[in-house]
């Protein structure tokens, strides 16, 4: 733009004064209305969009509280309280996140109820810190859930007014870049009326950058946001075309719900779990529910630490998908609930034999992760959950394999309900092993 500026000024000087002033008014005005909708649009990705991310992880975290909450009245597992805690740490950060200036009345009220919200949710913790579970129970019917309907209901209604504020200002930047050409558009004729190398040089410039701003608008307005406007060099126009690219980046981002992937092991947590089986259910199509556990995961992470205990999870983890993209189909699922706990979804036919396969690779591995001393002797001393020390052996597989079809009406809960049951009666056995329920 500068180069362009620097020509434009010595034509002017040998042309005449009058081609300065409406180039430069042409000029400035674009420039203006670049810079206005620079901060416009940084505002756009900087706030509401932020904003509308945040709603965003509010949503999803209270609904995997939900199932976490309602698996852990069920089932009283540690491991649940652990995901848990991690769940409500993730919300706080998310809450007070949300406390920056400016801050709407609406934001205000919803601050106010997320406050009220934690309030009711550090009483349940405490609840089942002190695993007073008849506690627990009353309080997650009484407060914590009908607080979490309505914080839910107010973060939709607000999702969906911030929806509106964005398409609004993307409407505004439409209208303001379309304005910003007509106006700079009728500047530059009047230049060319006198000068006409010098306008139609300033007008094709200008013309081919907003053009292709508004082109970007439009698309990110019809939901299109994988594409950049071309425009390049260093000035403005190539500024606001890579805000235009980060823009699109984030809405993307903003797309992407369904992964709720579990950062270890990557594989599909329990939001995408239990779409899965709402949907194998509703579309009447029986399937083999596979809830896999290790055992003595728990002394093993205290005797080898964290890093180790991490990496068996994510071995694991590998293990599940190799056997099933092996031996399964391509509509099986592998998912990872937390912990050491995975599911994986399949049909009903090679649900056992997946079952076999994962537990004879799984016994093939399992020596790699300890020291040659334990491997030698098989077992190791350690602390069990209650502070009582003992032999545990290497970590085995539990695998309860329940079908859909045992079930005259199939459903989440009652799946849930029968593998935490198969599974607490395959732990007591020595050895890896795995349990069909068919029975009707």
């Amino acid at each position: 733009m500068r180069s362009l500026f620097s020509t434009v000024t010595k034509k002017v000087i040998i042309g005449y004064l009058v081609v300065v002033v409406f180039s430069l008014l042409a000029v400035g005005y674009a420039l203006s209305r670049l810079h206005q909708q620079t901060l416009d649009t940084e505002n756009l990705v900087n706030v509401e969009f932020r904003t509308f991310e945040l709603v965003r992880d509010l949503q999803q975290n209270l609904l995997a509280q939900e199932n976490i909450e309602k698996q852990l009245l069920i089932l009283r597992d540690p491991a649940l309280s652990e995901l848990r805690f991690n769940r409500n740490n993730e919300f706080t950060r998310y809450a007070l996140a949300l406390n920056r200036p400016p801050l709407s009345d609406q934001l205000k009220n919803l601050i106010k109820l997320v406050d009220k919200y934690r309030q009711a949710d550090n009483q349940l913790t405490e609840a089942i810190f002190w695993e007073n579970w008849t506690q627990a129970e009353q309080l997650s019917d009484e407060k914590t859930v009908p607080l979490r309907v309505q914080l839910l209901a107010y973060l939709a209604e607000f999702r969906q007014q911030q929806q509106e504020n964005i398409n609004t200002g993307l409407a505004r930047l439409s209208q303001h870049t379309s304005s910003a050409f007509q106006m700079t558009a009728l500047l530059s004729l009047l230049g060319i009326c006198l000068s006409a190398p010098v306008s139609i040089a300033v007008i094709l410039n200008i013309h081919r950058s907003v053009k292709e701003l508004k082109k970007a608008t439009k698309r990110i307005s019809a939901g299109r946001f994988d594409q950049q406007p071309e425009i390049y060099g260093s000035d403005e126009f190539a500024q606001l075309a890579n805000d235009f690219a980060q823009m699109g980046q984030k809405l993307t981002e903003l797309e992407q719900l369904h992964l709720d992937a579990n950062p270890l092991t990557l594989l599909p947590g329990n939001l995408a779990i239990d779409r899965e089986i709402e949907m194998r259910i509703s579309n009447r199509k029986p399937f083999s529910h596979l809830y896999i556990d290790l055992d003595n995961f728990k002394v093993y992470s205290d005797r080898y630490g964290y890093k180790a205990g991490s990496d068996v999870l994510a071995k694991v983890g590998e293990l599940l998908k190799h056997v099933v993209g092996e031996y399964g189909s391509s509509e099986d699922l592998v998912g990872h609930i937390g912990g050491d706990d995975y599911v994986v979804l399949s049909s009903l036919d090679s649900g056992e034999m997946l079952a076999q396969k994962i537990i004879a690779e799984f016994t093939e591995i399992v020596p790699s992760f300890y020291n040659p001393e334990d491997q030698k002797v098989g077992s190791f001393v350690g602390e069990d959950r209650y502070g009582v020390k003992r032999t545990f052996p290497l970590m085995t597989i539990s695998i309860a394999v329940i079908a859909s079809d045992h079930y005259e009406y199939p459903s989440r809960l009652a799946i849930s309900q029968d593998c935490a049951r198969v599974k607490e009666y395959l732990k007591i056995q020595e050895g890896s092993n795995y349990m069909l329920e068919r029975r009707k």
